[in-house]
């Protein structure tokens, strides 16, 4: 048999003793300590000399942090495969994706009756193992929105659900020996798992081809299985039989198995910590040594291809090149079958199911997965945070460039406050970097927005009021442009480029680091305040226009935002507002707020000293789900006026926004000049969005009635694809400016998708 090309693994095969239960936790422990990949454990219920093996499991992966856990082998017929598998998805995501599953058919027939299950004859075990398999794959598959039906001989499950997503995908090994279940390897399963002690002379070879020749049959690629192999010896001075001698016989041993039979994984049987010491420090480094040399004069290339299952080929999209894949992306890239698709395939707020996920780490990948990108007729979706109101950086179909990765934070110079930021931070932790030195950078008002997309749009967050707009902040800003450059745009390189960044960013390359002046930060005053805003003068609409009253009469370093929703039916109509006092002064800060809290009668009131990274870390754990399309619809306002508040407030009353907020803006942002940078309408003291649903009505009636009092349009907050929002987010001349850039910097219009200038 051929070398499969796979990369070399080690683990360690330990018996689950409970005398004392300690024991296997240890070595364990140690087989980390030592490098091992992988240890496992051998699962014998009906002994009651070995603890519980999934147990086990369990307390070793709490107990570990790197090694990867698996049972050598989990007895199929003794545990249900629809549990099992939530349970493993659940032990994944509980490890970091640490977990794979070995199984077997069930051995030892007499022991397992005695345990009270049916006592099946080895035929019948293998086609249960085989529904069980079914069953926990499609249990895993969370990507398949229908519930789970499978009515097999043995086992069955009727519309159960699907879930929990397991973070990798988790590999499902079998350990067998007879030539059906070789067979069922080579069409289900992802790795053949015997002891060579077990093995006669020409069985491993015999059972490769075998694996082989019914995968082929089923239309998959041998490569996919990979082939692992508990072994066992003795270390001494002299060589005396296979794996019985130094360690350079065990390397002479051992190697043929690779290159010959496809080996790629070896797992060490013993409970002896001198065995696991000798073999992790004297033979895995001189037999890695030996296969890269190996490998390197056959030309086979160690891991170099990932070889997906035919089952994750069939998800494939027809329009895009799979196969053409930069090789530095294509290890980490995701497709529809994978199973972290799931946590990549949405945004904040917009269900998603992209093509192709390609995750950068570089500047260099960057311009890699741009070139193959334009070669591709689908869309292109660039991804920071995931955030962004509309959705955009993901698609149906298309390409998703995820720069998550690039997220490091990092003081320049401490005497002009100068940071660089990744774009694929999160604002939640750049406050949270700069909190040790007193400082901070105006942003949003969500921890968890990404800095690439509000870095090139224009950033109103808490500080807005005193210190401006996020760009108002940055000195230099490096990306890769649509045809591949890296450049830089600052005041002093690319000017007019660096103009546009502010504003319109995502339009001419995608960002990946800024360099920023950050600003005082340290505690602020944090308001919560709830009002009834229908017990306000003038009701709803006289709250509105007070509430922009006060907010342009405070001094600046006050500044606040406003949440509503419908009215419901024989209740008072509810205002959330929220507010940052840049002051650790609780004088001040009641001062400035008492304007505020006399606008309407308050239902609810929180006020405090906090640091302003501690109101910034608002951002919830996890990936981003966001289900359908979302409506949002926005605009700049110079004032909040009389027919602003009445319209808002029928707006309201109809039902047509559940998410209604208006962000206090001016102050700092009007005194930067107009024409500095691409975002207009600076002269805009409110920013208001209002969040609908298709069928809501909100776009007609915003269209009608809203649009015409609006004075432009902050863009990270719109959904909507008309091509006047060209004209409603830029004024004529930075229009035009904008215009003439996008024709240098990207005329083939491959960056599109995000507000995308024509």
């Amino acid at each position: 048999m051929p070398d499969y090309g796979h990369d070399l693994r080690f683990g360690t095969f330990i018996t689950p003793g409970n005398n004392p239960p300690d024991t296997p936790v240890a070595l364990a422990q140690l087989s980390e300590q030592l490098g091992y990949d992988l240890v496992t454990f051998q699962d014998h219920p009906y002994q009651p000399a070995f603890l519980d093996t999934w147990t086990l499991l369990s307390w070793v992966a709490a107990e570990t942090s790197t090694i990867h856990v698996s049972g050598n082998v989990l007895n199929a017929q003794l545990r249900q495969p629809a549990v099992l598998a939530r349970a493993a998805a659940s032990l994944d995501l509980l490890s970091g994706g640490r977990f794979d599953l070995g199984l077997g058919a069930g051995g030892f027939a007499d022991a397992v009756a005695s345990m009270g299950q049916p006592k099946l004859t080895p035929g019948q075990a293998l086609e249960a193992l085989e529904e069980a398999i079914a069953i926990i794959r499609g249990i895993w598959d969370v990507n398949d929105r229908a519930v789970l039906r499978v009515d097999g001989t043995y086992h069955h499950v009727d519309g159960a659900k699907r879930g929990p997503a397991p973070v990798h995908d988790i590999p499902i090994w079998l350990g067998a020996l007879k030539p059906r279940m070789l067979r069922l390897i080579g069409r289900a399963a992802d790795g053949w798992l015997p002891s060579y002690f077990y093995l006669k002379p020409g069985e491993l070879r015999a059972g490769n081809a075998a694996i082989d020749e019914a995968a082929t049959k089923a239309g998959r690629d041998p490569r996919e299985i990979r082939r692992l192999l508990n072994i066992g010896g003795a270390f001494a001075r002299e060589r005396r039989d296979f794996l019985q001698g130094p360690p350079s016989s065990w390397v002479d041993d051992l190697l043929p198995l690779v290159l010959e039979d496809g080996e790629s994984t070896f797992i060490l049987a013993s409970d002896d910590p001198g065995v696991l010491q000798n073999f992790a420090l004297e033979v895995i480094p001189l037999l890695r040594e030996a296969v890269e040399e190996a490998r390197a004069d056959s030309g086979t290339a160690l891991g170099a291809t990932r070889v997906r299952s035919a089952a994750a080929r069939e998800k494939r999209r027809a329009e895009i090149d799979y196969e053409a894949v930069p090789a530095s992306l294509a290890v980490d890239a995701v497709e529809p079958g994978d199973a972290k698709y799931a946590r990549v395939r949405n945004t904040y707020m917009r269900g998603g199911s992209p093509g192709l996920v390609l995750q950068a780490g570089s500047p260099e990948q960057i311009a890699e997965a741009l070139a193959y990108a334009r070669a591709q007729p689908v869309p292109l979706g660039i991804r920071s945070g995931g955030h962004g109101i509309s959705g955009r950086s993901t698609n149906d179909g298309g390409i998703v460039l995820d720069i998550g990765r690039l997220n490091a934070i990092e003081v320049l110079d401490e005497a002009s406050r100068r940071v660089r930021v990744g774009a694929g931070a999160r604002w939640m932790d750049v406050a949270a970097a700069l909190a040790p030195h007193g400082w901070a950078l105006t942003s949003g008002d969500y921890g968890g927005v990404g800095v690439g997309g509000l870095a090139t749009a224009g950033g109103l967050g808490w500080f807005a009021r005193e210190h401006g707009l996020t760009i108002d902040h940055l000195l230099r800003v490096e990306l890769v442009t649509a045809d591949g450059r890296q450049v830089a745009a600052s005041a002093e390189e690319n000017p007019e480029l660096f103009w546009g960044m502010r504003g319109a960013g995502a339009n001419f390359g995608v960002a990946h680091a800024f360099e920023f002046e950050a600003h005082d930060g340290g505690d602020v005053g944090w308001a919560q305040l709830a009002f009834d805003a229908s017990g306000a003068d003038g009701g709803v609409a006289g709250f509105l226009q007070a509430f922009g009253a006060v907010v342009e009469a405070s001094p600046r370093e006050l500044t606040a935002s406003l949440i509503m929703g419908g009215r419901r039916s024989g209740q008072p109509q509810i205002a959330q507002l929220l507010a940052v006092v840049h002051s650790d002064d609780p004088d001040v800060v009641i001062d400035r707020l008492q304007p505020l809290a006399r606008i309407a009668p308050l239902v609810q009131q929180s006020v405090q000293i906090a640091p302003y990274d501690a109101v910034m870390a608002n951002a919830a754990p996890g990936y981003h789900d966001g289900q359908g399309e979302p409506t949002s619809r926005s605009g700049l306002l110079p004032h909040l006026s009389a027919e602003f508040g009445a319209r808002s407030a029928e707006l309201l009353d109809r039902g047509l926004s559940y998410f209604f907020q208006l962000r206090s803006a001016g102050g700092a942002v009007a005194d930067v000049p107009q024409d500095a940078t691409a975002y207009s309408n600076r002269s805009a003291n409110f920013s208001v969005v209002a969040f609908g649903t298709p069928r809501s009505g909100l776009s007609e009636y915003w269209d009608e009635r809203m649009k015409p009092l609006m004075d432009g349009m902050y863009i990270s907050f719109e959904t909507s694809l008309s091509e006047s929002r060209f004209e409603d987010a830029w004024k004529p001349d930075a229009l035009a400016r904008l215009r003439a850039l996008k024709k240098q910097w990207d005329p083939e219009g491959v960056l599109r998708d995000n507000f995308g200038l024509v």
